[in-house]
């Protein structure tokens, strides 16, 4: 049973050379038959591991190393229910048809976090 929708803004830092970017992913948690609590994150419509191990974080796209994201904004998204307004679909499937063919709102397509100005230092005392 599906317990919580939500889109998670997910930004990553390079820790290689500092390229910055953010993904934005649906998140769908849910409980199985047993009563064990998952998580399943979609990237454009596709399942992917979760952004928050270093197998599941996109690739840098200048260096390729993966770094793991951090949360930095969250929409969750209400699950239906009887008390809310809703509106029948009509059984003849011509409700909105444009639907079908509207471009895809992609996990990227907002505007990106700006790059540091300069490199945090490494040098130690």
């Amino acid at each position: 049973m599906i317990t919580e929708l939500a889109v998670e803004r997910i930004e990553f830092t390079c820790g290689s050379c500092w390229h910055r970017w953010s993904v934005d992913y649906d998140v769908q948690r849910y409980r199985d038959a047993l009563d064990a609590e998952w998580e399943v994150f979609y990237r454009d419509n596709t399942a992917v591991p979760s952004p928050y191990t270093p197998q599941g974080a996109p690739p840098c796209e200048h260096c390729g190393r993966r770094w793991v994201g951090r949360l930095v904004a969250r929409r969750p998204v209400p699950l239906p229910d009887a008390e809310r307004p809703r509106s029948r679909v009509p059984a003849e499937g011509g409700h909105r048809p444009e639907r079908h063919t509207a471009p895809m709102l992609h996990a990227a397509g907002h505007p990106q976090p700006h790059a540091r100005a300069e490199h945090p230092s490494t040098e130690t005392s």
